[in-house]
């Protein structure tokens, strides 16, 4: 066999090799985040309370992190920097906090998924936001839909919440009377009971 040949098998074996590492390590990497997202599938088949889900996560998702965050520094050490695997390993340590930051709280989601999937239409839309007319309209624009898709999230129908606030807004005169009227404020029945006297 020429040496050409040779260097050429070679070459092309330690880039099968080099591939079979990247993808296995993205194989394992995977599968922790799977068995993490299985937890939160539970939570939501059983329909769990906020407390209910911190309380399931602290017990099945923490030792799934910890394990997870050990496998990630054992990698890192391992891999070049500069590579996708090293950009990939280096990214999710140095973000570490952010990322077991739903541990901490029932309420919150392990991803933004809602939040993208609330402005999806927005984002489609986007060239028409060009044509605001002036800065200060686009900004009211985009608090009126983030007001929107907070109530929506909130079980507010937008149409009635706007109402409420609508009627509210010209008596607000302190801070205080600002946050009461933001969508976290107000429960579906207190909206309801509004718009029966309406």
């Amino acid at each position: 066999m020429c040496s050409t040949c040779h260097n050429s098998l070679y070459f092309r074996a330690n880039c099968l090799a080099g591939r079979f590492v990247l993808v296995r390590s993205a194989e394992v990497a995977l599968d922790y985040i799977g068995r993490l997202y299985a937890i939160e599938k539970i939570a939501r088949a059983k329909e769990l309370s906020p407390d209910g889900i911190f309380a399931l996560r602290k017990e099945k998702a923490e030792p799934i992190l910890e394990e997870f965050k050990a496998w990630l520094e054992k990698r890192v050490s391992q891999t070049p920097p500069q590579g996708l695997l090293g950009k990939a390993l280096n990214y999710a340590l140095s973000h570490w906090a952010k990322l077991i930051r739903y541990l901490e709280d029932g309420h919150i989601s392990p991803d933004n998924n809602a939040a993208e999937n609330a402005i999806r239409r927005f984002v489609i839309g986007r060239k028409n936001w060009l044509f605001s007319g002036h800065p200060n309209s686009a900004n009211a624009a985009a608090t009126l839909y983030s007001l929107i898709e907070t109530a929506k999230v909130c079980r507010l129908e937008a149409y009635q919440y706007l109402r409420y606030l609508f009627e509210r807004l010209p008596y607000v005169r302190t801070q205080e009377d600002h946050l009461e009227l933001l969508p976290q404020r107000l429960t579906p029945d207190r909206l309801a009971r509004f718009m029966a006297h309406q």
